[in-house]
């Protein structure tokens, strides 16, 4: 029997599916997701046979990925799921096609550890891969800034949040190529979350 939507892509980030859609995200590639949580953007990719890396500081969040991996028999060994933070990957240079980061960086403390994720994120990326980052932003809402980038956003939590003139000096900084103009939704009175995508030139 045919599986749902649901079944087949789970609780998938909209913004990810749609790079699924358009061939950036593809069976059989690398993929790191950096932040995985409990794998909401995972699913699919273990259902096409992606070689699937994930990291994330929750312990329990790694081990539902590890089971959600068994259960989907995709012969992936337990060590592609590490528990530890983005800053101090235990993975290789150059190593994934696609490094996904959703809903992790605007968690940063500051600056510094702002730029050492993605960093990170950036040295295990291949010549030629994407890097999905979706994060927390000022583009198109004020907030209450409490010190630096690290602002108060609708629910009372304090939040790093960048902006467009930020993203796009990194991104130039990165040598970086934006595989899309950066898109931004505004959730009323509570968050701005901007995409941002990029791919690493290969010289």
């Amino acid at each position: 029997m045919a599986l749902t939507v649901q079944e087949q892509f789970g609780q998938i980030d909209i913004y990810v599916f749609d790079q699924i859609l358009r061939g950036n995200i593809a069976a059989g590639m690398c993929i790191l997701d950096a932040g995985c949580g409990y794998g909401r953007n995972l699913v699919h990719l273990l259902r096409e046979g992606c070689d699937v890396f994930a990291l994330d500081a929750d312990a329990a969040a790694v081990e539902h990925v590890r089971q959600l991996s068994a259960a989907l028999a995709t012969g992936l060994p337990a060590k592609n799921f590490q528990v530890g933070p983005i800053e101090q990957m235990p993975f290789p240079n150059g190593f994934a096609d696609v490094v996904i980061c959703n809903s992790v960086l605007h968690f940063a403390r500051d600056n510094q550890h702002f730029l050492a994720m993605l960093t990170e994120l950036w040295r295990v990326l291949r010549p030629g891969g994407m890097l999905f980052c979706r994060l927390g932003s000022r583009i198109g809402m004020d907030f209450e800034q409490v010190q630096g980038n690290i602002f108060v956003v609708g629910d009372g939590s304090q939040w790093f949040l960048v902006d467009e003139k930020m993203l796009l000096r990194l991104s130039e900084q990165m040598n970086a190529v934006l595989v899309d103009p950066l898109k931004t939704t505004i959730v009323q009175d509570y968050r701005c979350m901007t995409t941002w995508v990029l791919r690493k030139r290969k010289s």
